[in-house]
């Protein structure tokens, strides 16, 4: 099953984090995918950073299309906020519409992946 590597576990593998064996490994699996919501929060900083190869790179993984379904996103957040899952932005519910659309496991470090667990089961990679 392919996984959808959030922004946040890029972040932490840039840094060389606690997490960065565990993407190594799925990279080593050729299981990671991206898409354009991730590479659009990824890209910018790494421009100003002038990571060109790091830029490259990230663009030869797998990038799944994004078919939004406005209408499913608004259930969604009225499911979040009716379970009082609060504060989570629409950029989530993207991707975790995204990640279901594809069947993909969604890797985040980001605290609002849990609550849309809780509410919208999406499968996480843990």
């Amino acid at each position: 099953m392919a996984v959808l590597v959030d922004t946040s576990i890029w972040v932490d593998y840039f840094r060389a984090g606690d997490n960065s064996h565990k993407l190594d490994d799925l990279i080593d699996e050729n299981i990671v995918v991206i898409n354009d919501i991730i590479l659009a929060e990824l890209v910018p900083y790494l421009k100003l950073k002038k990571q060109t190869k790091v830029i490259k790179l990230l663009h030869e993984i797998n990038c799944i299309s994004l078919a939004i379904d406005w209408e499913e996103i608004i259930e969604f957040q009225v499911r979040c906020l009716k379970s009082g899952a609060n504060g989570v932005g629409i950029p989530d519910l993207i991707i975790a519409q995204n990640a279901k659309q594809h069947s993909c496991k969604v890797y985040s470090l980001d605290k609002h992946f849990r609550l849309i667990n809780q509410v919208l089961q999406v499968k996480l990679y843990v």
